[in-house]
């Protein structure tokens, strides 16, 4: 037992799916054409009036509820002055002492353990536009950077979470929950890989006891939940390391180099005053009224835990299926879509679906919707099954290659001839020929060793290429062998 307690809080940064920016009428489609979606508001040319987006804010009132939090009857836009290069403004819209949101929490399930994570804020800002590097992957060791104006101004919500988070693992499996219920009130697409959804870490420990916190660093470019986990784990190393050998932590930023999996020094730390923040003069206060945050939350549908718990209790899915399905929306209802076709097992559907097709998913780094595999053809696959047509050994085989090729459920079955035999007759000629060619199992057998019965399914499995059925396999051997 290590000596020290992590101690972690997450700024989750994440672009609201709008159609146009924070404060103009440019598009926020991503992959445009390098400073084609920009206009005088949102690289601050002189004399520009800035106006609100009114259904980001409804977007982030609808993450605030989500996650329970309050939202505050005045919140303002302010100022965050700051140099950087992909600023064009030099300074940045944001919200500071009267934040959207505040308090709230996500419960988190890391490996059995149940954690309530707290949430201390949500504020509203505009993105800051992209640097594209030039000479090398990052800004270290690049020559030359060039500036992408694209991003700038694109609505950008920034949950805080209170430092309740003690791991790396934890930490990961809080952003995963996050991104998942983003996705699921549809606020955010939450593609990290995009920069839709970004994550800045802080993190510190202290000795397992203490009241006060350690020196944080905070730990930036993690574009996955992968490397979240793993950038958290060399900064916490690092700290041990520096602690115990005497040194001090120093407050800074700093960056996750993913290929050497170890962060470096970027910047001290900057503080709030270090921004010299004041009121947006060009921006009214936002005050929404009680019935328009309440016309809101009626559009919040079903929580992913919500969900779940209607799974566990109609349809007796397990805790543990439950959890696999629902920290993927598409998944989640592309099981509950096949339920709909396929009535006679819930549970046999969301086997399939965390099973064989996830596992299929996973290993080739692709999405459900990625694949041309739909909930008809795996409700008819499982039909097949119950009619006898393929054994469940085929299926996997039917499934895969359905997955693979894009082709229909019987037409692969047709072409590779993988109907399951379930004609006595042309069982019968092969189990009496494995009979004939065992005679010492068969005495065995005979001899009160019901056990070996398996070694002759085996025979006539192998005999048949898996094709035969395998429960009248079991009875015609018992008739022949008996009788």
């Amino acid at each position: 037992m290590s000596k020290y307690e992590t101690v972690i809080g997450l700024e989750i940064h994440a672009q609201l799916t709008t159609e146009s920016k924070m404060f103009c009428s440019c598009s926020t489609k991503f992959g445009n054409k390098p400073n084609s979606n920009i206009c005088p508001v949102c690289t601050g040319q002189p004399g520009v009036l800035p106006v609100i987006n009114k259904k980001a804010i409804e977007l982030a009132i609808k993450t605030a509820l989500a996650l329970g939090c309050k939202v505050e009857p005045k919140n303002v836009f302010a100022r965050k002055n700051y140099f950087y290069p992909d600023l064009p403004k030099d300074y940045q819209v944001s919200q500071f002492d009267l934040p959207l949101a505040t308090g709230g929490h996500l419960d988190v399930d890391t490996e059995g353990k149940k954690t309530k994570i707290g949430i201390t804020r949500i504020h509203l800002e505009e993105d800051a536009g992209k640097l594209v590097h030039q000479g090398a992957e990052r800004i270290m060791g690049a020559d030359s950077s060039l500036v992408d104006y694209n991003r700038t101004g694109v609505p950008l919500m920034e949950i805080v979470s209170e430092p309740d988070i003690r791991s790396p693992k934890e930490a990961a499996v809080f952003m995963q929950g996050l991104a998942n219920l983003l996705l699921y009130i549809g606020v955010c697409d939450a593609k990290m890989e995009e920069g839709s959804l970004r994550c800045d870490a802080n993190l510190s420990i202290r000795p397992v006891g203490a009241k006060e916190f350690g020196t944080k660093t905070e730990v930036k470019n993690m574009n996955s939940f992968k490397a979240v986990e793993k950038a958290l784990i060399a900064e916490e190393k690092r700290h041990i390391e520096v602690i115990q050998e005497g040194g001090k932590i120093t407050q800074e930023t700093r960056f996750f180099d993913d290929t050497t999996n170890t962060t470096s020094g970027m910047r001290s730390k900057e503080f709030a005053h270090d921004y010299r923040y004041f009121p947006e003069p060009d921006l009214v206060p936002v005050e929404p009224s009680k019935e328009w945050i309440e016309e809101i939350r009626q559009t919040l549908g079903e929580l992913p835990e919500e969900r779940k718990i209607r799974w566990e209790t109609d349809l007796q899915i397990p805790a543990s299926t439950g959890n696999i399905l629902i920290s993927d929306k598409k998944l989640a209802d592309y099981f509950e879509d096949t339920t709909l076709l396929y009535k006679k097992s819930p549970t046999t559907v969301a086997n399939w679906v965390v099973g064989d097709i996830n596992a299929y998913l996973n290993e080739n780094k692709k999405a459900i919707d990625e694949v041309n595999f739909t909930p008809a053809q795996l409700a008819e696959i499982l039909e097949l099954i119950d009619k006898g047509t393929i054994s469940g050994k085929i299926a996997k085989t039917v499934l895969v290659d359905v997955l693979k090729t894009g082709k229909q459920v019987k037409d692969v079955i047709a072409e590779s001839g993988m109907t399951q035999i379930s004609n006595e007759d042309e069982l019968k000629k092969v189990i009496e020929e494995t009979i004939k060619n065992n005679p010492k199992q068969v005495e065995q057998y005979k001899s009160g060793k019901t056990g070996i019965l398996g070694f002759f399914v085996g025979q006539v499995m192998k005999g048949t290429k898996g094709r035969a059925n395998p429960g009248l396999v079991n009875k015609l051997l018992k008739q022949l062998l008996e009788g």
